[in-house]
Parts: C-alpha cells; sequence; structure tokens
C-alpha cells in the first residue's frame, strides 16, 4: 500500500484545499492530513487570524472521504520522520525553511516529494481578506 501525506493548516478550507487532497489521494493508496496546530501556529505568526480551532479543523478535513487519516503536527519537519509514508505532497508555495529541511529529509530517506499547482483564483489569504472586509 502507497501511503501519501500532505500538510498545512487548513483554515477557512475552500476548494484549493480539496483538490489538494483529491490529487493527492490519486498518487497513493491512503491519504494522511496532517493539520497544523493552532498553539504552533501563532508561535511563528503572532499575529495570524486563526479562524478556526484545531479541533475544529481537524473535524472538517476528517469529514471528507478522500482523507483517510487526520493528525496534528507542529513543524513540517519534525513531524515526517515519526509517520510511516512514501510520497510527501505539498504545494508549489510551500517553500519556508522547514519545508525546505522536509524536502531534505524526504531526498536522504529515500521518500518521494511532489509538488502540486495551487487551484487557480483560490487562496486562503484572499479569503481572509474578504473576511475582514466584511466585519
Amino acid at each position: 500500500m502507497k501511503k501519501v501525506i500532505t500538510v498545512g493548516v487548513f483554515d477557512y478550507f475552500h476548494l484549493g484545499h480539496l483538490r489538494l487532497f483529491e490529487n493527492a489521494k490519486k498518487l497513493g493508496d491512503y491519504l494522511i492530513v496532517a493539520v497544523q496546530d493552532g498553539d504552533s501556529i501563532l508561535k511563528t505568526k503572532p499575529n495570524a487570524n486563526v479562524f478556526y480551532t484545531t479541533e475544529q479543523r481537524i473535524e472538517l478535513v476528517k469529514a471528507l472521504r478522500v482523507v483517510d487519516e487526520v493528525i496534528i503536527y507542529q513543524d513540517v519537519d519534525k513531524i515526517l520522520p515519526t509517520i510511516d509514508f512514501d510520497i510527501f505532497v505539498i504545494g508549489e508555495d510551500q517553500t519556508h525553511s522547514g519545508f525546505q529541511k522536509a524536502v531534505k529529509w524526504c531526498e536522504e530517506k529515500g521518500r518521494e516529494v511532489i509538488r502540486l499547482p495551487r487551484t487557480p483564483g483560490i487562496c486562503s489569504s484572499s479569503i481572509k481578506l474578504q473576511v475582514e472586509l466584511l466585519k
């Protein structure tokens, strides 16, 4: 069985997230989605406006039939060594240092890394901005 993992905040859940999960699942038999812990987000981005709690985001992701397992993580480069997987799927814009370390670890351990393009016209940042304007 080929296991695929992808990671993210998945706040302001949208069609782009669903497409990521669907495309990641096509690459294997079992999809693990790691949802970043809210406290961890605020450590690196203290001004982040996280809409849903960690538990709510996990519940949303677990409800999707394309997802086989949901886990929580703090740092992407620290969670991967603890998970049994074959393919690490990330978005083309996930390039910060934690992702760079995670990709390097995958390469050293013979795990495949696949970067998927964003869904055109959809992103959490623009959704957050629209919500802020409605306040």
